[in-house]
């Protein structure tokens, strides 16, 4: 019993009422191929963050590099390559916690897809990203060296700056 209870809280990072709500049958590929067909749907997604792209509008996009999602939920590194996705954010983000090489668990619902050429500063022109709206985000913490970058290891605690008791952010 002891173990189920500490599994479960290991794995609990998105909160159960979006886990709910989420379609885990629809993977990223089926989703990369088709989004407009998804639209409207609510998938789990993970991955490193690649870039932080604030709009004019006020909102923001996370461009992430997509992993698949381990056990706990926390995204797995892939020596191929699977594709990158948008994150809407509606409003401003602290871009110091949301930085390159921050590995991401994104609930969101899919908008469909837009082509890089239409967003400024975006890795890609040629390639058509996948939208999420933003339902919550969990930021990972990476105490060790395999997330390093040039910097330093990226390991710090976002529960500090954001709420209270949790790393989990509503939007």
């Amino acid at each position: 019993m002891f173990l189920s209870v500490f599994l479960f809280a290991c794995a609990a990072n998105i909160s159960e009422e979006t886990r709910e709500n989420t379609d885990t049958s629809i993977s990223f590929k089926e989703v990369a191929q088709n989004p407009n067909h998804y639209e409207g749907k609510t998938v789990l997604w993970g991955g490193e963050i690649i870039q932080i792209l604030p709009q004019e509008n006020g909102t923001t996009l996370i461009e992430v590099l997509e992993w698949p999602l381990g056990w706990t939920e926390k995204p797995r590194r892939e020596v191929s390559f699977r594709g990158r996705f948008l994150v809407l954010l509606k409003g401003p983000i602290d871009v110091s916690l949301y930085r390159r090489g921050v590995r991401i668990t994104v609930a969101g619902e899919i908008q469909g897809s837009i082509q890089g050429e239409k967003i400024k500063s975006v890795s890609d022109r040629t390639y058509h990203y996948p939208i999420l709206l933003s339902r919550e985000i969990y930021l990972w913490k990476d105490y060790g060296y395999e997330n390093s970058t040039p910097y330093g290891p990226q390991g710090y605690d976002p529960s500090k700056y954001l709420h209270p008791g949790t790393d989990i952010l509503h939007y």
